[in-house]
């Protein structure tokens, strides 16, 4: 992508963001591609919780803390702040300081979340022009799920994830749990027992009748921890996983209720309590700013 014509330097001033996290309320493979990747269906419920960064100006680009077991420059939020700079030619620097609140490997999208934040704060902080289809491509290629947090709208996908088509969905309440264990999305996709074909489905049709997530049994066999939460969760409705793992959620009625199952939860197990949003409260912050 060249520089836009309009693309001029800005005098930064420091911007906290946060990065929500996303439910996956149902989740088909439908098919797969020639070149291995699972063809999929699934509605992305965006949350009213998640990661925070912070961003400051500097002359270079740097990421604190580190994240354990992940190397700073291959982190996502790295990676989406120097494709931004490729594209749009800026060479402007940026302190950046991750406030992680959401687990890794939960399913929760966390990552890509985070990447799509540092592409639209810095967007914004370094004036550099480029628009949400422009962010949105450069987004996917990151990672698959970084779209629907750039265009900040809950909404239903298929391809590999990133076929997007907004939705309208009900904003309840969900307590969200995730046990001591970090599910790896390569190893669920290459399990020979995955279900690879199931059949295609309609948005009227997941709205009427809902869905499942293929990823869920083998996730569960090869994590028995997660299949125990969710059996514990499953006592207060009707608890999924979500991703391919190992965050398990239910929805609540309240936030009372959903507050009073959190507070019952197993020792050892973490977990938050959210409302769905179908609009980003990244993209509110970015307005208020």
């Amino acid at each position: 992508m060249a520089r836009p014509a309009h693309w001029r330097p800005g005098t930064m001033t420091a911007l906290t963001l946060p990065a929500p996290a996303k439910l996956n309320l149902f989740l088909h493979v439908t098919g797969r591609r020639p070149d291995g990747y699972h063809l999929l269906q699934t509605v992305f419920q965006l949350l009213d919780y998640g990661d925070e960064l912070h961003f400051e100006p500097a002359d270079t680009l740097s990421l604190q803390p580190a994240l354990p077991g992940v190397d700073p420059q291959h982190n996502l939020i790295t990676k989406a702040a120097r494709a931004l700079q490729a594209a749009s030619g800026c060479r402007q620097g940026a302190r950046i300081t991750l406030n992680k609140r959401l687990p890794m490997g939960g399913g929760l999208g966390g990552g890509s979340s985070d990447a799509a934040t540092t592409l639209l704060g810095l967007n914004h902080l370094w004036r550099t022009g480029l628009s949400i289809d422009q962010l949105a491509a450069i987004g996917l290629t990151l990672g698959a799920d970084v779209p629907v947090f750039v265009r900040g709208h809950s909404a239903w996908a298929e391809g590999v994830g990133e076929i997007l088509t907004p939705v309208t969905l009900p904003e309840q309440w969900f307590v969200v749990l995730t046990p001591p264990v970090l599910a790896e999305t390569a190893r669920i996709f290459s399990a020979p027992e995955l279900t690879r074909h199931t059949s295609p489905i309609t948005i009227a049709a997941f709205l009427d009748r809902g869905g499942h997530n293929d990823c869920e049994p083998v996730a569960c066999a090869l994590y028995p921890a997660i299949a125990s939460t969710r059996d514990w969760l499953s006592r207060f409705g009707p608890a999924r996983m979500t991703g391919t793992g190992s965050s398990v959620f239910c929805p609540m009625p309240t936030r009372e209720a959903a507050e009073a199952v959190l507070q019952q939860c197993p020792a050892g197990i973490n977990g938050f309590v959210a409302r769905g949003t179908n609009r980003s409260m990244l993209h509110r912050k970015l307005e208020s700013v």
